[in-house]
C-alpha cells in the first residue's frame, strides 16, 4: 500500500475517529451538507488501497453516476491518488493497482446484477448503502448476506441516509441504542454518528445561510437538524430517548396492560413530576404468553413502589392478581377516557430510558386513523399499543379530569 499522510483538515473532525471503524454495522445519518458523503467516498478509496472490496449501492442505478460514483473518483484526486487506481467507466469499476481490490457500484433495482457481482480478487468485505431510507430492508438483508468469506479484513455494512420517519425500519432496526441530544452511540456490534452541516468546515457560507432559514417545518428538522422527522399522522412527537437522572425526579407510578397470546402484557415502571409536566419511564416488560401466575412472579419486585394501575376490562386477572399478593387496582374508565389521555400525554414531556426500546417502538408508529379519503380521524389506530395503554393507566390518577372532551379533532391538536 502506497503511504499516505493525510493533512490535519483534510477530514471533518467529526469523521476522523470512523476512518478505522471496525462495527459491523455503522449509521452515519443527519442533516444535508454534513459531509458524509465526502467522508465515506475517502474512506473507502484508502480501503480500497488497504485490500477491502466495497459494493456501492443506490436503490436506482442510474443515481449512482451523478452521486457516488463522482463522489469517489473527486476522492481519488483530491487526495493524488489517480495513478494508484485504473478506472472503468464502462462497468463503474475502480481497481487499486498495488493489490487489486475494487470499488463496486450496483442498483438495487437490478436484483440480477447485484446477485452476479464479484470483486476480482478476494471477497466482498464492505456494503455502503447510500440515501439508505431509499431501500427496503429485504435489501439489507440480502446485502448482509453477501458478506462472508474467508478475509483478513472485518466486513463492514454502513449506511448513511438524511433521517426522514421514526416508523421507518432502520430506526427499528438500528436505533434501540440511541440516545437523543447525543451524537454518538454504539454496541458490540453496531456504532451510529449524527452529524449535520455544522460538522462540515467545507460548507460554503451560502449553503449554510439555506440551511438555517429553510422555513419548512419538517425539512428544517430532517436537513438542517438532522433529527428523524414525522410525516405519517403520528400521535406522539413529545418524547425523546435518554440516560435518566439519579435519582430520577418525581412520583412512581406502575401501570400494567393485560395480555396473553397474540397481544402481549405489557408494564412500565415510571416517575411524574407534576410541576414540569414531566415523565420519567424507567423500565418496561412486554411479554406474551404469562398465566397471571407468570405475571405475578414477573412483577413481585415492583410491589414496593406502589399500586399497578390496570385495564378494568379484566376483573378476573386483576382479582387473581390480587389473591396472588400484587398491589393492583382497577383504572377507572369514562366516555372518551382514551381520547383524553392521549390529549394528556401530549401536553407532556415524555422522557424514555434506552432500557424501554417496546414503548419507543410504539411512540414513534402510533397514528391516528385515516378515513377512506384519506383525511385524518381523531381516534388511534388501536393496535401496537400495550405500553402505550399501560403508560395511560398508570398516570390516570394525574389527569384532570375537567379537560375531558369529546374527542373533537381540535381538542385533539388536529
Amino acid at each position: 500500500m502506497p503511504r499516505i499522510t493525510l493533512s490535519g483538515g483534510s477530514v471533518n473532525k467529526a469523521y476522523r475517529p470512523h476512518l478505522d471503524n471496525q462495527h459491523r454495522y455503522q449509521i452515519y445519518f443527519g442533516g444535508a451538507g454534513s459531509g458524509k458523503s465526502v467522508f465515506l467516498a475517502t474512506r473507502c478509496v484508502l480501503d480500497t488501497l488497504a485490500g477491502r472490496n466495497t459494493l456501492i449501492v443506490r436503490q436506482v442505478a442510474r443515481t449512482l453516476k451523478s452521486s457516488c460514483w463522482n463522489e469517489v473518483l473527486k476522492a481519488v484526486d483530491r487526495l493524488g491518488l489517480r495513478r494508484f487506481f485504473a478506472v472503468s467507466k464502462t462497468d463503474h469499476t475502480l481497481t487499486a493497482r498495488n493489490n487489486g481490490a475494487q470499488i463496486l457500484f450496483a442498483g438495487l433495482d437490478d436484483a440480477e446484477k447485484i446477485k452476479s457481482l464479484t470483486p476480482r480478487r478476494g471477497v466482498l468485505t464492505d456494503v455502503w448503502m447510500e440515501e439508505a431510507t431509499e431501500c427496503a430492508y429485504a435489501d439489507f438483508k440480502q446485502l448482509d448476506k453477501r458478506l462472508r468469506g474467508p478475509s483478513r479484513h472485518v466486513k463492514r455494512l454502513t449506511l448513511s441516509f438524511n433521517p426522514v420517519s421514526r416508523d421507518h425500519w432502520i430506526y427499528k432496526e438500528f436505533f434501540s441504542i440511541w440516545q437523543d441530544r447525543r451524537n454518538y452511540a454504539e454496541s458490540p456490534q453496531v456504532s451510529i454518528l449524527k452529524t449535520t452541516y455544522k460538522d462540515n468546515r467545507f460548507l460554503s457560507p451560502d449553503d449554510r445561510r439555506a440551511l438555517e432559514e429553510e422555513k419548512d417545518p419538517y425539512f428544517y428538522q430532517v436537513y438542517t437538524l438532522g433529527n428523524w422527522g414525522v410525516l405519517a399522522p403520528v400521535i406522539f412527537t413529545n418524547w425523546r430517548v435518554e440516560a435518566l437522572p439519579e435519582p430520577v425526579p418525581g412520583e412512581t407510578r406502575l401501570g400494567l396492560d393485560f395480555g396473553f397470546a397474540a397481544d402481549p402484557c405489557g408494564f412500565l415502571l415510571l416517575r411524574y413530576e407534576r410541576k414540569a409536566r414531566r415523565i420519567w419511564v424507567m423500565e418496561e416488560k412486554l411479554e406474551k404468553g404469562l398465566t397471571n401466575m407468570d405475571l405475578a412472579a414477573l412483577l413481585r419486585p415492583y410491589a414496593a413502589f406502589g399500586s399497578i394501575a390496570c385495564d378494568s376490562a379484566e376483573p378476573k386477572s386483576i382479582q387473581e392478581l390480587l389473591s396472588l399478593g400484587l398491589p393492583v387496582h382497577p383504572v377507572r374508565k369514562g366516555p372518551d377516557s382514551i381520547q383524553h389521555g392521549i390529549q394528556w400525554l401530549r401536553q407532556q414531556e415524555i422522557i424514555l430510558s434506552p432500557a424501554c426500546p417496546g414503548l419507543r417502538a410504539e411512540l414513534a408508529a402510533y397514528q391516528w386513523q385515516r378515513d377512506k379519503d384519506g383525511a385524518v380521524l381523531p381516534r388511534p389506530r388501536d393496535r401496537d399499543n400495550h405500553l402505550i395503554d399501560a403508560l395511560r393507566y398508570a398516570l390516570e390518577g394525574d389527569m384532570d379530569r375537567r379537560l375531558a372532551h369529546t374527542g373533537s379533532k381540535r381538542a385533539l391538536g388536529l
